[in-house]
């Protein structure tokens, strides 16, 4: 019987919160931490069978250990965030057939959006969480010259995303074959020109990455 897995990311260097925060993701928010949210969305929506939980290093292990959603395999994680993915698909057992990736900065993820997803997925191969932009965006040329991009065509990439086991393994292998840079994992399976699915967000799915964003965070919680 094949199984789904999630992919926990918890590695990043928060270097953008100056140091006011020892651990983004070990940071208190709303009476927890902020890795413990997305875990406890996960473990309510129950469309995982098996956890990933991606560390920094041996102390946030250890720390992490206590909030980790089960079952859990802990796996170091790499330089940049794709190498910390690497390692995790590399150890996911063989009767894995999907996997969610969720980066743990993001703790507003909703239990019932996981199953959409899920359902999603087992259709399509690869969906993920998104949202449409409304501002005006602007390309800026090398000319100097402003093109004005067209905004009923773009999408704000959030997390997680979920893909079937075997096209996002080929997508990464295809990363580090071509030693591409990428930013997300929907950007891996592009480079295969494969379709995904996109799953509108109308909630608040802001991602930790200054200061500023933990009273945003706090306030959307618990208003």
């Amino acid at each position: 019987m094949s199984r789904t897995a999630a992919i926990l990311l918890a590695a990043g260097s928060g270097s953008r919160m100056n140091g006011t925060v020892a651990d983004k993701v070990l940071a208190p928010l709303a009476g927890r931490p902020v890795f413990a949210h997305s875990a406890a969305a996960f473990m309510q929506s129950a469309v995982a069978d098996l956890y990933v939980v991606v560390y920094r290093d041996q102390r946030q292990m250890m720390d992490l250990s206590a909030y980790a959603p089960t079952p859990s395999v802990l796996v170091r994680g790499g330089r940049d965030r794709q190498d910390s993915v690497a390692h995790a698909l590399a150890a996911l057992p063989g009767d894995i057939a999907h996997v969610f990736i969720h980066d743990c900065a993001r703790p507003l993820v909703r239990p019932e959006q996981l199953v959409a997803l899920h359902k999603i997925v087992r259709r399509e191969d690869a969906a993920v969480l998104a949202h449409r932009v409304t501002d005006t965006i602007k390309q800026h040329r090398d000319d100097a010259r402003l093109r004005t991009l067209d905004r009923s065509r773009l999408w704000a990439m959030e997390t997680p995303q979920v893909f079937a086991r075997a096209l996002i393994v080929r997508a990464y292998a295809r990363v580090q074959a071509c030693n591409l840079q990428i930013t997300d994992d929907a950007q891996a399976v592009e480079q295969l020109g494969h379709p995904i699915a996109l799953l509108d967000n109308p909630h608040p799915n802001p991602k930790l990455t200054t200061p500023a964003d933990l009273s945003y965070l706090e306030f959307l919680l618990t208003r």
